[in-house]
C-alpha cells in the first residue's frame, strides 16, 4: 500500500472540533504522585531498552501533562525538548518543571504544532523522539509521522503509539468522538460515564467466565496502568480525544522502513482499540 493510500483510507478529521486534551491533564496532575511518576519512567526503561537516559537528547513532541518529559528528564536525559499544540498541556508540563527541576536550562518547554514543516525543522535532531497517543490527534497523522522521522538523529530511537485500525470498529468509535466534542459540556461526563460502564460490564463478564472476581470497580479507582497514568483521565482522554485516526501496525512498519528506520520493539493493544507502541531505530 503507498503513502498516498493510506492517507486517503485515514479518518480524516473534521478540522473545527478538537478535544481539549490539556484540560484533562490539568485535572490528572492533582494526583500524580511518586509512584506514578515511577511508572512512567520504567516504561520508558523497558521499551528503549536502557536503564538510564544519561547524557541523550530527548524530544517529547505533544507533552500532554509532561509526566514523560519529567520521567525523561529523571532519567538523565539532557537537554530535554517538550512541545505541545494545546497552550493548557503546555501549562501542564510548565508546571511539573516548576514542581521537580524549577529553573533548569536543560528541559525546554514551549507550544509548537507537530505539522508545522519550519518550527519542526529549527528544533534539530535528538537520539530519543517520544511521541506517545500524539500524533493520530494532530488532523493529519501521516505528515506528523513524517516530520516525527525527520527529528531523528543517525543511530537514535523513535517511540510513538499509534491507534489501531479496527475498521468498522474505528469508524463506529470516531462517531462517539465527534459526538463528545459536539454535544454541549454538561453531557459529556453521562457520555464518559456511559462508555466506562459499557467497558466495565464486559470486564465483569469476562472475570465471570474465568472464575474471578467479577467486581472490578471496587479497585477501578486506584488502578495504575503501566505507564503510571489513571483509568478515569485516559477514559476521558479516549472517549473525547479528536481528531482521531488509525494504522494497522504493517502501515507503520512499512511506512518508516521506506524512511531508513529498523523496529526494534512492537507493543500491540491485541487487536482491540488501544495504541500499539514501536521503538525505531533510524540507520541512515
Amino acid at each position: 500500500m503507498t503513502d498516498t493510500s493510506r492517507r486517503n483510507q485515514s479518518l480524516s478529521p473534521d478540522k473545527e472540533l478538537r478535544f481539549g486534551f490539556g484540560d484533562n491533564w490539568s485535572r490528572f496532575l492533582r494526583v500524580l504522585d511518586d509512584d506514578r511518576i515511577g511508572h512512567a519512567e520504567a516504561s520508558l526503561k523497558k521499551m528503549l531498552g536502557r536503564t538510564t537516559l544519561d547524557g541523550l537528547s530527548f524530544l517529547d513532541i505533544g507533552s500532554g501533562s509532561g509526566l514523560f518529559s519529567l520521567a525523561a528528564r529523571r532519567l538523565g536525559a539532557c537537554p530535554v525538548r517538550s512541545f505541545d499544540y494545546d497552550a493548557d498541556s503546555v501549562a501542564c508540563t510548565k508546571e511539573l518543571r516548576r514542581r521537580f527541576f524549577d529553573g533548569d536550562g536543560n528541559w525546554v518547554v514551549e507550544q509548537g504544532s507537530a505539522l508545522d514543516r519550519d518550527y519542526m525543522a529549527s528544533l534539530g535532531q535528538f537520539d530519543i523522539v517520544y511521541s506517545w497517543g500524539v500524533l493520530h490527534h494532530t488532523g493529519n497523522m501521516w505528515l506528523g509521522l513524517e516530520l516525527a522521522a525527520d527529528r531523528v538523529k543517525s543511530g537514535g530511537k523513535l517511540f510513538i503509539a499509534i491507534y489501531n485500525d479496527q475498521g468498522g470498529a474505528s469508524r463506529r468509535w470516531r462517531t462517539v468522538k465527534r459526538l463528545y466534542n459536539r454535544v454541549p459540556k454538561p453531557l459529556n461526563l453521562a457520555i464518559v460515564l456511559a462508555i466506562g460502564a459499557w467497558r466495565e460490564g464486559r470486564e465483569i463478564l469476562v472475570r465471570l467466565v474465568r472464575l474471578q472476581n467479577p467486581l472490578p470497580f471496587r479497585q477501578w479507582k486506584d488502578r495504575k496502568h503501566k505507564r503510571g497514568m489513571t483509568t478515569w483521565y485516559d477514559l476521558v482522554d479516549w472517549v473525547g480525544g479528536y481528531p482521531f485516526e488509525v494504522a494497522k501496525p504493517e502501515a507503520i512498519f512499512e511506512f518508516y522502513k521506506k524512511r531508513g528506520f529498523r523496529l526494534d520493539e512492537l507493543t500491540t493493544g491485541g487487536g482491540g482499540h488501544a495504541c500499539n507502541e514501536y521503538v525505531f531505530t533510524r540507520e541512515h
